[in-house]
């Protein structure tokens, strides 16, 4: 199986004058999860190149067993280091695609016209799209063939907007993940904040926090074994 993971390539955090990127648990965690399965993976960005990491997640009260393996993998950070540009990417060739979160996502992938054709065209391949915590939010501009918005009618999650309270972003993110999804016509769902919490429907899979980016790609590598939802 080959699996590519695209992630964002925006490092500014709103106008905070801080810094944001991807989330390294999100990225860490299914990197891991396709890894130990014999995956095959190719990461790509808007930019391409190393992608920026946001530095709040790599405290030491953010930080997991995964993540410190991550930090500690020569050949997980020279494939980080070298991202390719997303423009050049298509669905052929891979079996799913997945988006780590962190906030970057918001402001540049879900505005990135590469990153919606990459997953209508995924999806019309009849080929799963795994997004979690804020990259859900990347499906706001992403349609069907007759121009409905993707998620309409569909079971989704992801970042909630007492999760983004409490972290106290409301004001800073452009637009919030729980709100954009219910106004597109999602059918949102959630856990209690933080918890692991994963909704399947059809090859659409969303993720709703940082703990939940590992049992995401689980699911996702059950859907690819023939375990999933129809």
């Amino acid at each position: 199986m080959k699996i590519l993971i695209v992630l964002t390539s925006h490092d500014q955090l709103g106008n905070t004058g801080r810094k944001t990127g991807f989330w390294l648990e999100e990225l860490a965690a299914p990197y891991y999860v396709f890894k130990d399965a014999g995956t095959e993976l190719v990461l790509a960005s808007p930019k391409g190149g190393k992608p920026p990491l946001d530095p709040k997640s790599n405290e030491p009260g953010f930080q997991t067993d995964t993540t410190r393996r991550f930090e500690a993998d020569a050949e997980a950070n020279a494939v980080l280091a070298e991202t390719v540009p997303l423009a050049g990417v298509t669905h052929e060739g891979f079996d799913a695609v997945f988006y780590p979160g962190g906030h970057g996502p918001m402001w540049d992938l879900a505005e990135d016209p590469a990153s919606r054709r990459l997953i209508e065209t995924t999806l019309g391949a009849g080929k799963p799209v795994t997004l979690v915590c804020h990259a859900p939010g990347v499906l706001r501009h992403v349609t069907t063939d007759d121009g409905a918005p993707l998620v309409r009618g569909r079971s989704v999650t992801g970042f909630t907007n007492t999760e983004e309270e409490a972290v106290e972003l409301t004001t800073v993110v452009p637009f919030l993940v729980e709100d954009e999804l219910t106004r597109l016509g999602g059918r949102f769902s959630k856990a209690a904040d933080w918890q692991p919490y994963v909704v399947e429907d059809g090859l659409l899979i969303t993720g709703q926090n940082p703990a939940s980016s590992g049992p995401a790609a689980e699911r996702l590598l059950k859907r690819l074994r023939g375990g999933g939802q129809g």
